[in-house]
This record gives structure tokens, C-alpha cells and sequence, in this order.
């Protein structure tokens, strides 16, 4: 074995290491999906020509290793090159991540382990394999291009391998939340839904709170691990309600976690396009969501969704179950909230039974809450007081005044093409003649087939509305600008937020207004 093929395996191991706790920050960031790496590093080779070629040169080195070997410098050309690649793509995507740092958890360092053996066994036999076939020596100077050509999906597969390990480690938790709940014995409201889980989760806590001794699962733990800890950490043994928002990506997510967390009242806030990156039909979204009706004896359903609406009539006409059909619309015959003014007026069984103000509540995700209260055995007339305190949900359209004077509609923590629209007709409203409007956006994810056509529609949208548009990154920047182009907005690219807050300090003035629509974390492009 040549000293120079040493070296170059020793530099490949390091720029290996360096690159793979990048896509291990990414794994994490993207909740341990398998498949979610593999994802990002496509979105990061479409951002840009740099990038696309830096994706590229591992691959090329592999084949250039095979096709030209010996002589001239290539054995060590080769692995160099993929060395150089590997420790510069993909520009831009950050080493430690600004908005979530790296950390080392036992269970990222599982992975980091398995992905480093899985790695060194795919470089070994594909270079035992291409020694073999060509007779070749040097099959040290192979390793290097072939580690880094296959670290991404290696972590990719090591995800996948690992997560019967990581089931089985974390089912302590799991039995612990289990045995704490029956000692306990809370009634438990489960919700779901494409979105307005936490907005929904959120009232009915604050409508329930005086009446019930309520313990709601704390910020977005709404997975298996995240609601084992909610309950083992929060759920205090004189809880008499349980408020469990339930999220899922897959099929079966949502049933596993009601076979230990049984929900006696079932809520479903919303059909969308969320996700459908994974889900790949709405179709598929709805039964991963009617999951949570299974074991519920009360079923509470925003029907101004088609979906829903089909869904409450077939468990209607079951029967067993009692189900409760809310929302904005005519359809909403138990609980309707519907906007009047600068009001939402909330009926009950079709007769007004309160009204609150409006700004900063979704209509929708309130009546659901007004339904599952009053299942909950709270009366009405109590539910119509507690509304009138209801505030907003940080980040989903809550609006504030700068010191500079300008109006800031703050929805960051939305990605869904409803609530865009609602962020664009609440823009619409601020600001008096003569004011400038901006959207700062990088646009909506995981929308799957639909995420082009959705950002196109959203951004034509936008330019009816606003003056500015201010597109940040690159994830969605080509659908973005397509269009803006059918309005009359200006649109200005930036590379981050940072960036963005500085154009719109710089631009906006007092009785301007700006909507922030959804905030992508650093590692998207």
C-alpha cells in the first residue's frame, strides 16, 4: 500500500466525519425520518449551479478512479477532488446551525456510529469489488470518492435501520406515560389535524381552566416520544383533562399513540396539503388523521372541510360514536363561529350564544375548541366569557407595531396554503391610503407534487395585496417569482432572514405594514 493512498484515506475519513455531522444536524432537524436526508441534499443540488457540481464530483471521481486508472496523477486527482467536494457541499448549508445547533444526544450518536460503519462496509466492498473486476492494486485510493459518493444515503439507510433500535429504547417511556395515565385517569382530548393543532389545543385548555383541572401537552410534543414525556413530566395526579395534540407523518402514527393514550374525545381541526410530501395523496392525509376517532366515544369534526364532512357522515351512520360537526360554515350544525364585523359570533345548535372579539383567532379551530368544552361538561355561558380572553398563538398571525411605526404580521410558524390566504386578507386590511405592503416569504414545504403550483398561486396572490414581495432562500425562490410576475409587486430576493428584516427596516415606515409568512430553519436552502 502506497503512503499517498494512507494519506488520501486519512484526509477522506476526516472530510467523511466533518460532512457527516452536517447530515447527521439535517437528520435530527428533520425529526430521525428516514428518506429526510436524502430529500434536503436534492433541495440543496437544486439551489444552485455550485452546488449541483459540488453533488456531482463524488460521483465522477468513483467513475474516473474506474475508467482511467494509473499514471498522470489520477489515483490521486480522484480522491482528492471528492475530498474537496464533500468538505464544501453544500455551500451555504451551516457546519453548526444558527437557529438549532448540533447535539449530541446518545441517540444521534447511535446513528452517527451505524452510519459510520454502514459507510467504511459500502466504500470496502464496492472497492474490493472494482479491484476485482479491473485487477487492479491500489484499492486504497478508492475509498475516499466511494465513502463520500454514499455518506448521504448510508445515513439515509443507518435511519431506517435504526429506528426498530430506537422504538425499543424509548418504550420505558411509553410504558411509564401508560401506567401514569391509568393511575391518573384523566378524560383525554386528542387533536389532530393538517393544521391548527396547537392554536386549538391552546383553547380548549383556556376555555376548560376553572371549571377542570387541565394539563394541555407543552409547545409541538405531539408525537410517540414527545407526548410519553408530556405525560411523565406534566400530567400532576390531580389533572382531571388531558389535552394531547397528536401529529403524524405516516400511516399508523396516530393509532399507535391512541393505543396507549386513548382519547375520549377526538378532535380533527383540518384537511391540507400538509406534508403531502410524504403522504403523496390527501386521500392518504385524511385516514392517517381519522385514526384518532378509533377509540374516542365523542368525535369532533371542522366540517367547512369536504373531506371531514364525508368523514362525519360515515361515522355517524356507524354509529357508537357521538360526533359533533363544527366549523364556519352552514354545515356546522352543532358549534359554528362565524365572523361578523370585527367579531366572531359563536352558535351553538344554531342560536347565537356568545361573541368575542376577533383579532388573532382562527373562527374554525375555536368552534372545534367550544365543542370539545362543552363535552367536557363546561356550560356555555362560562365558555362565552373565557372566549372574550382568549389571545392569539404566538407566530400565527399576531400583530404588532414596530418602534419604526410599521405594522408586523407575524406568521412564521405557518406552511399551509389556508392560513396563507388568511395572512394575506388580514395584510390587506392594514395600513392606511398610501401604504407600502410587503410579504417577506421563502414559501410553503412538504406540499409534495403541489408545492410548485401552491407557491405560485400564493405569490400571485401576494402581488395583489402587497407593494413588496421579499423572497427568502432559494427553496421555493423559481415558483415564487413565477407568480409574482402576474402582479405588480416588486420582488426582491435575499439569501437569509437576517437579510430580509434588514430590507424591511429599510424600506417600511410608520403606517407601512409587513406579513412575515412562514420562516424555513437553516437547514433548507
Amino acid at each position: 500500500m502506497r503512503l499517498v493512498n494512507v494519506l488520501w484515506e486519512v484526509l477522506g475519513a476526516v472530510a467523511l466525519a466533518a460532512a457527516g455531522a452536517r447530515w447527521l444536524r439535517v437528520a435530527q432537524r428533520e425529526h430521525y425520518l428516514p428518506g429526510s436526508v436524502f430529500a434536503l441534499c436534492r433541495l440543496w443540488r437544486q439551489s444552485g449551479v455550485l452546488n449541483w457540481n459540488l453533488a456531482v464530483v463524488p460521483s465522477l471521481a468513483v467513475i474516473g478512479w474506474w475508467a482511467f486508472p494509473g499514471g498522470g496523477g489520477w489515483e490521486t486527482a480522484w480522491p482528492a477532488a471528492a475530498i474537496a467536494a464533500v468538505v464544501w457541499y453544500p455551500a451555504g448549508l451551516s457546519w453548526r446551525g444558527r437557529t438549532s445547533p448540533l447535539r449530541w444526544t446518545p441517540r444521534l450518536r447511535r446513528l452517527a456510529v451505524i452510519t459510520g460503519v454502514f459507510t467504511l462496509a459500502a466504500s470496502l466492498g464496492a472497492s474490493a469489488l472494482a479491484a476485482a473486476v479491473t485487477s487492479r492494486s491500489g484499492l486504497w485510493g478508492f475509498l475516499a470518492p466511494v465513502g463520500v459518493a454514499l455518506l448521504v444515503p448510508m445515513t439515509d439507510l443507518a435511519l431506517w435501520a435504526a429506528s426498530p433500535l430506537e422504538r425499543r429504547l424509548t418504550r420505558k417511556y411509553v410504558r411509564r406515560a401508560s401506567a401514569v395515565l391509568r393511575r391518573v385517569s384523566p378524560v383525554v382530548v386528542g387533536i389532530t389535524g393538517s393544521y391548527g393543532k396547537t392554536s386549538t389545543k391552546g383553547y380548549v385548555r383556556e376555555l376548560a381552566e376553572g371549571e377542570l383541572r387541565v394539563v394541555a401537552s407543552p409547545a409541538s410534543f405531539n408525537n410517540r416520544l414527545g407526548l410519553a414525556r408530556a405525560v411523565n413530566d406534566h400530567l400532576t395526579p390531580d389533572a382531571e383533562v388531558f389535552v394531547a395534540e397528536m401529529g403524524t407523518y405516516g400511516p399508523g402514527e396516530i393509532a399507535g399513540m391512541c393505543a396507549w393514550i386513548p382519547p375520549r374525545i377526538a378532535v380533527i381541526t383540518a384537511i391540507g396539503p400538509v406534508h403531502l410530501q410524504r403522504f403523496r395523496t390527501v386521500e392518504r392525509i385524511v385516514r392517517a388523521k381519522a385514526e384518532i376517532a378509533g377509540p374516542a366515544q365523542v368525535v369532533i369534526l371542522n366540517v367547512d372541510h369536504p373531506e371531514l364532512a364525508e368523514l362525519a357522515d360515515r361515522l355517524s351512520g356507524e354509529g357508537g360514536k357521538t360526533v359533533r360537526r363544527c366549523g364556519t360554515g352552514e354545515g356546522a350544525a352543532d358549534v359554528r363561529v362565524r365572523p361578523a364585523g370585527g367579531k366572531l359570533v359563536i352558535e351553538r345548535d344554531g342560536k347565537a350564544a356568545g361573541e368575542v372579539e376577533a383579532a388573532g383567532l382562527f373562527a374554525a379551530n375555536l368552534a372545534c375548541a367550544v365543542a370539545a368544552a362543552l363535552e367536557l361538561g363546561v356550560p356555555m355561558e362560562r365558555i362565552a366569557e373565557r372566549a372574550g380572553r382568549l389571545r392569539g398563538v404566538e407566530h400565527r398571525q399576531t400583530v404588532t407595531r414596530s418602534e419604526a411605526g410599521f405594522d408586523i404580521i407575524d406568521d412564521t410558524f405557518n406552511s399551509n396554503p389556508d392560513g396563507a390566504a388568511r395572512a394575506l386578507r388580514l395584510l390587506s386590511g392594514l395600513g392606511g391610503p398610501g401604504a407600502k405592503r410587503a410579504v417577506v416569504t421563502p414559501g410553503m414545504v412538504e406540499l409534495g407534487p403541489r408545492q410548485q403550483e401552491e407557491n405560485r398561486r400564493f405569490a400571485a396572490a401576494a402581488a395583489q395585496v402587497a407593494d413588496h414581495l421579499v423572497i427568502v432562500g432559494s427553496t421555493n425562490r423559481r415558483s415564487l417569482r413565477s407568480g409574482a410576475g402576474e402582479g405588480a409587486a416588486e420582488v426582491t430576493s435575499v439569501r437569509n432572514r437576517e437579510q430580509a428584516v434588514h430590507w424591511v427596516r429599510s424600506h417600511l415606515g410608520p403606517g407601512d405594514a409587513v406579513l412575515y409568512e412562514n420562516d424555513l430553519p437553516d437547514h433548507y436552502p
